[in-house]
């Protein structure tokens, strides 16, 4: 924690220009060596320009108020008469408190140009949590449903998400965000099939979150078909997902379109696939069959720009489970048994490691 508040500290004496050239350089390198420090980086600067422009905002209604009291409303009301003498009076007696009274009118509306052509530039982050109980589902999937709750006597979720399978024996990785606030936690497989989990490992920062089946009912898995990609994924490389927008799994077909997420985050990719309430946790693979990333969330001023966390942080968030703890886990940097096989082929060996997240909250 102290570790946690002193890098804190000289983030924002960097951001602030306080440092001396020496240790900006020194912090320089480290943001580059370090990626997490330099996510921090880009997330405290964007926190303190949203700080800025509502101090400016603040300050702006201030003086605003302290103009308008300046004039003697009623005054002008009871005074305001088409000849020019009046006009010539009041203007006299009130062109201090009306002249700042235009200065502002004329700031307020440069502010409010300036924030709106800083929204359209740096854009709005949306994460994709979905709320299940709003999802139509068709008679079919009530169906499926209401035998598999029945089962396991489980009511109507309040959100959801995707999560898919890092080890056989029931670790299943998501988005932090999906989970956040939850009560109680269950996943449910392609065949319906809904388990019991609890959260094993969270990573706020980098909206990873690690859960373990808790089901006498769980069998374990077959050998995960997928690996890791140990390498960034490059500009324009095809890419696809699978998730939950929906009971029934759904696929999504793109590319990379950028090495950065939102606002240049080095945390995340950006892919042009079209996402949904619902996708956050669904894996990002390549045509290869190896996971580069973890759909988070989209742009919400744009079609088809999501955003998923890099698959390095999903190795990052392994190194914290005990290595006993994983049966067959998902390899690292190895050839996917994927690999050569059409994409249906591949989407009919993986859905049965992709599962609906179900959040529960009292």
């Amino acid at each position: 924690m102290r570790n946690e508040i002193e890098l804190a500290a000289i983030i924002e004496d960097y951001l602030n220009g306080k440092l001396s050239a020496e240790e900006q350089k020194a912090f320089e390198q480290l943001r580059t060596n370090d990626p997490m420090v330099d996510h921090q980086v880009v997330s405290h600067k964007v926190f303190l320009a949203s700080m800025q422009a509502y101090a400016d905002v603040a300050l702006l209604k201030e003086q605003m108020n302290v103009a308008h009291q300046q004039i003697d409303v009623a005054y002008l009301a009871d005074q305001l008469r088409p000849h020019p003498s009046k006009i010539i009076r009041i203007w006299r007696n009130n062109k201090s408190a009306i002249a700042i009274a235009a200065s502002f009118l004329i700031l307020a509306m440069i502010t409010l140009y300036s924030i709106q052509s800083s929204n359209k530039q740096e854009g709005s982050y949306e994460a994709l949590r979905g709320e299940v109980s709003r999802i139509k589902r068709s008679q079919n999937d009530l169906i499926r449903n209401i035998k598999s709750n029945a089962k396991n006597n489980i009511a109507p979720a309040n959100f959801g998400g995707t999560g898919f399978a890092i080890s056989s024996n029931g670790y299943i990785l998501t988005n932090y965000h999906v989970i956040a606030g939850a009560d109680s936690l269950y996943v449910q497989n392609s065949k319906g099939e809904s388990f019991k989990v609890k959260a094993y490992y969270t990573d706020p920062l980098n909206d990873i979150a690690i859960l373990k089946i808790k089901d006498s009912n769980f069998e374990n898995l077959g050998t995960l078909p997928y690996s890791i990609k140990r390498s960034a994924a490059g500009i324009g490389e095809t890419v696809y997902t699978l998730g939950y927008p929906k009971d029934d799994v759904v696929l999504g077909d793109g590319y990379v379109s950028s090495k950065t997420g939102i606002n240049g985050d080095t945390l995340a990719y950006q892919v042009a696939i079209p996402v949904n309430p619902g996708n956050s946790g669904g894996p990002l693979l390549d045509n290869n069959g190896n996971i580069v990333g973890v759909i988070s969330g989209k742009e919400s001023k744009a079609d088809g720009a999501a955003f998923a966390v890099k698959s390095k942080y999903i190795m990052e968030a392994l190194s914290a489970i005990p290595q006993d703890s994983l049966s067959k886990r998902v390899p690292y940097g190895k050839r996917s048994s994927l690999q050569g096989l059409k994409r249906h082929k591949q989407v009919e060996k993986i859905q049965d490691y992709v599962f609906m997240i179900k959040v529960y909250k009292n």
